[in-house]
């Protein structure tokens, strides 16, 4: 029988009413949030003795464990790896599709390999909890999350938002500072644990007081504790009545948990020797393993009899595994325990520790137990770094590295391990140490490459913490510094400089021009990064005319792009030459290639940059859907795709004529280049112009859409103001129409002129963009030609967006000229496809025309689409012959929850099986 918690009936019934919907097929997350002794574990107890026959696996994280990658994850994830193997049973690690299993495998040490990207290590354990749900309801509680290592706080924060159908019920009970959790669950449905009420706290005190007590001192205690069970509970313990009678604590005492903690602290000093002994190496043992508890003991020589005391004063329950009766207990061993006994305690679970088997604990406790330097034991570390590296666990190695740092005895070595530790902080997205350990590295004997590759990493957390133009100088010290030395990799950081130069745009001009002094100082380079970083110079010197060549041979290179900076740069190519086929390959590729290898942060590049490429191409739902799956996705570690798909999201909206988010975006991104140009000013750290042009063409688009054209054409003015690569052109095209349309022609005949030099790059999109400009505001009698140019041009580069504007132009062109009959022709076509890719503006526009012509047209009625567009993109996945699994890899969800979408896409469509889904697709 479960007992009901004293003061949480609304808690118990949230965590009922998940157990109720897991039980009828459905999943569920939850963060339990609230200060150390909310009762978080004990309403995690609570639920797991109400799940009753249900599975249930928990683990809990540890703050002396933290910086062991994957640990609380492999802990939480061992019961489920061997399925019984039974016909209907689940099937654990063989279940999983074979890339998702090798990668779980190598991230929890099981197998050796290259070191496995989140997203992959993510879908693994998606995939495992469903296997594991197959046949049953399974119940998951993580306590104490706050201190989980990094790469488990991400793949199961990453997997909370993907649960869906597979009857998974996954909790956490996480720990409060100031109210606030520390951010790594964020967006999961929370629940927060506020203080008892006055009765209930009133109630629970009755229960620990030792004997009467006076009513005033009663309300004291109340008052003091604040609603905090466990205080209501601890902070009387062991204290007699008249000690009660004065009160508790005193100026200063500090919050309810920390004299809790106080409290533990005071009983454990009241231990003998032997048994304060035991509870440190209990702490400082976090996977409570029986066995080694007592071998290191041994070695320490304390008795079983320890035992007794500590368990007692109701401190330790002792096992199976050993288990501290609070975490706070821990905690309070922990922090309390001297220096000296603290490296006994690490030195003798050094000497029970099997190193053969677990060389990295044994690595860790050897460098806690060094009273001093070590080169043998910093050797040992860097050992485990690389191992951490492996497996993918970056914020371990880098934990690793940095202790070893501390611990290398000569300069050279210590400098050497502190520019590694850089490196790895970096990789992980931490880029907080990454100044220190640079100033670190920098007190030591460095060769030249290695000073080198301080600039470097000193520029790129820069550019990570949102500092973007004040990069690109340092970037370029680094540039200078490998030149000669690695000129490859000067390129490359030149490339880097190059994009983050783009991205500062108006905020720094200066910036370009230095990167392509920079770059015509290097020797040039035929490799990918070499060729793009050639014509992209050429393109801020020369100008884009002359630029288009060498972009042209760089793009039919055909690179691969496994990296997010030389992505981004094959695109900026592709979309200043309006190479629409290129940028649609070359985006194809890196999204497979990502998702085949689990590459998180190429994928997180990509999928924006794909996005925007079928924006262009009219396959708005499929955009959509992608930035859906960028944002499943992640930003990777330093959260670099998040202004790209804010960037790409905004368009979109402006083509779909969404008034509102288009206009809070624009404003938004206005603010925020305008706040960081105001605190840095020219060549500081710059704001995010290239932000400013794209919010300016977002308005652009939308005002053209809903024929405002006077407001489109200030906007089209203020992007234009200032060349930035590829999103020029687009914003002339838009100005050309806004200005012509609000009766100014001297601003139209210029934006004409740009866009007849763009069409000398010779792409369809580019072409197509030139006759449009010629047909609005060139010569009258030759309007119609070059209008059905600009039609057939974007036809052929399948720019399915462009060519629905096009011909809506034509249109309305044909009407003006009282050809009602061959307006009726283009309006009709151009209103059809608009309605068909959700630009309701432009839709509207057309519908408006037809209306003048003499046709009637009736609006889309809102909700019309028969699928949601989660659905409708299964479906076409699964019509084009792709499996679940494949699906689920596409769409971050697993595959019992594709399995489930799919019967409802069949029942909303009245078909029955696969093959009858084109058909059903495409209205056949």
């Amino acid at each position: 029988m479960v007992v009901q918690l004293l003061g949480r009936e609304r808690e118990s019934a949230v965590l009922d009413g998940l157990l109720r919907e897991v039980r009828d097929g459905r999943s569920g997350v939850l963060v339990l949030r609230g200060e150390a002794g909310a009762g978080k574990s004990a309403l995690l107890d609570e639920l797991a003795g109400r799940a009753g026959r249900l599975r249930v696996v928990r683990a809990a994280g540890v703050e002396a464990e933290s910086e062991f990658a994957y640990s609380a994850l492999q802990r939480l994830c061992a019961p489920l790896l061997d399925g019984p193997g039974t016909p209907n049973g689940p099937a654990g690690l063989g279940g999983l599709p074979p890339v998702q299993r090798e990668a779980l495998r190598v991230a929890f040490g099981l197998s050796a390999g290259a070191a496995p990207e989140m997203l992959l290590v993510g879908m693994a354990v998606l995939g495992l909890f469903a296997e594991a749900a197959a046949a049953g309801p399974l119940v998951c509680l993580v306590d104490d999350a706050q201190w989980l290592d990094l790469m488990s706080q991400r793949i199961l924060a990453f997997v909370g938002r993907r649960l869906d159908r597979e009857s998974v019920l996954l909790v956490f009970a996480e720990r409060t500072v100031d109210g606030a959790g520390d951010g790594g669950f964020a967006g999961l449905p929370e629940l927060p644990l506020p203080g008892l009420g006055d009765a209930e706290a009133r109630a629970l005190l009755e229960r620990a007081l030792p004997g009467p007590v006076d009513a005033r001192v009663r309300d004291r205690i109340v008052g003091e504790a604040g609603g905090n069970p466990l205080a209501l509970l601890e902070l009387p313990r062991g204290l007699s009545p008249a000690e009660l009678a004065f009160g508790l604590g005193g100026p200063g005492s500090g919050p309810p948990p920390a004299r809790v903690e106080e409290g533990f602290r005071r009983r454990v000093e009241a231990l003998p020797a032997d048994s304060r002994a035991l509870l440190l190496v209990a702490a400082l043992e976090p996977v409570g393993d029986g066995p080694l508890l007592w071998h290191a003991l041994r070695l320490l020589g304390v008795g079983p009899e320890a035992a007794a005391p500590a368990e007692a004063a109701g401190l330790i329950v002792l096992g199976a595994p050993v288990r501290f009766r609070h975490p706070l207990v821990r905690s309070a061993v922990w922090r309390a325990a001297a220096p000296d006994a603290l490296r006994a305690a690490h030195r003798a679970l050094a000497g029970a520790t099997d190193g053969g088997r677990d060389p990295d604990r044994l690595a860790w406790h050897l460098a806690h137990a060094a009273a001093g330097p070590d080169e043998r034991v910093a050797a040992a570390l860097e050992d485990s770094a690389d191992r951490a590296l492996a497996r993918g666990g970056r914020a371990a190695a880098a934990g690793f590295l940095e202790r070893a740092a501390a611990l290398s005895p000569e300069p050279k070595g210590q400098a050497r391990r502190a520019l590694a530790a850089a490196a790895a902080h970096l990789s992980a997205g931490s880029t907080a140490r990454v100044p220190d350990l640079l100033a670190a590295a920098e007190l030591g004997p460095l060769d030249l490459l290695q000073q080198a590759h301080v600039h470097r990493l000193r520029a790129r957390a820069a550019a990570l913490t949102g500092r973007g133009a004040a990069a690109v100088r340092p970037l370029l010290d680094a540039v200078r510094q490998l030149d000669g030395l690695d000129p490859a990799a000067a390129r490359e950081t030149c490339l880097t400089a190059f994009g983050t130069a783009v991205r500062a745009g108006r905020s720094d001009p200066e910036a370009l021009r230095l990167v392509a002094a920079a770059a015509a100082a290097l020797p040039p380079g035929e490799e990918p990064a070499g060729m793009l970083l050639r014509a992209l110079a050429g393109w801020s010197t020369d100008g884009p005319a002359a630029a288009q060549p060498l972009l042209a041979r760089a793009l039919a290179a055909r690179p691969e792009v496994e990296d997010p900076a030389l992505l981004g740069a094959v695109v900026d190519a592709a979309a200043e030459l309006g190479d629409l086929g290129a940028w649609l390959d070359v985006t194809d590729r890196a999204v497979r290639s990502a998702r085949a290898t689990g590459a998180l942060s190429t994928l997180a590049a990509a999928l924006p940059h794909r996005a925007a490429a079928l924006g262009f191409a009219g396959r708005f739902a499929e955009a959509r859907a992608l930035l859906a799956g960028a944002a499943a996705a992640g930003g990777g570690a330093d959260g670099a795709g998040d202004a790209d798909r804010a960037a790409v999201s905004v368009l979109l909206d402006a083509y779909q004529g969404r008034e509102r988010p288009v206009l809070a975006t624009a404003e938004r991104f206005s603010a925020a280049a305008s706040s960081s140009a105001g605190e840095h000013g020219p060549g500081g750290a710059g704001g995010p112009g290239r932000l400013v042009a794209v919010a300016a063409l977002a308005r652009a688009v939308l005002h053209n859409g809903q024929g405002a054209y006077a407001a489109a054409l200030e906007a089209a003015v203020e992007g234009a103001a200032y060349r930035d690569l590829a999103l020029y052109h687009w914003t002339c095209g838009e100005l050309v129409e806004a200005a012509v349309r609000a009766g100014r022609p001297e601003s139209a005949a210029r934006a004409r002129e740009e866009l007849a030099d763009w069409a000398r790059a010779g792409t369809p999109w580019a072409l197509g963009a030139g006759a449009l400009a010629e047909a609005l505001a060139g010569e009258p009698e030759r309007a119609e030609e070059r209008y059905r140019e600009a039609v057939d041009r974007f036809v052929r580069g399948g720019l399915g967006g462009l060519e629905a504007r096009a011909r809506l132009l034509f249109g309305e062109w044909l009407r003006r000229q009282n050809r009602r009959a061959r307006a009726r022709e283009e309006l009709r076509a151009a209103h059809g496809a608009a309605v068909a890719t959700g630009m309701a503006a432009f839709a509207e526009r057309a519908r408006r025309e037809l209306l003048a012509t003499g046709e009637t047209v009736r609006r889309p009625e809102a909700g019309e689409s028969v699928l949601t567009p989660q659905e409708a993109r299964i479906a076409r996945l699964a019509a084009d012959g792709q499996p679940n699994a494949e699906i689920g890899a596409q769409l971050f969800l697993s595959p019992r929850t594709v399995e489930w979408h799919l019967r409802k896409v069949f029942t909303k469509l009245g078909v029955a099986s696969r093959r009858e889904l084109d058909g059903a697709l495409s209205g056949g």
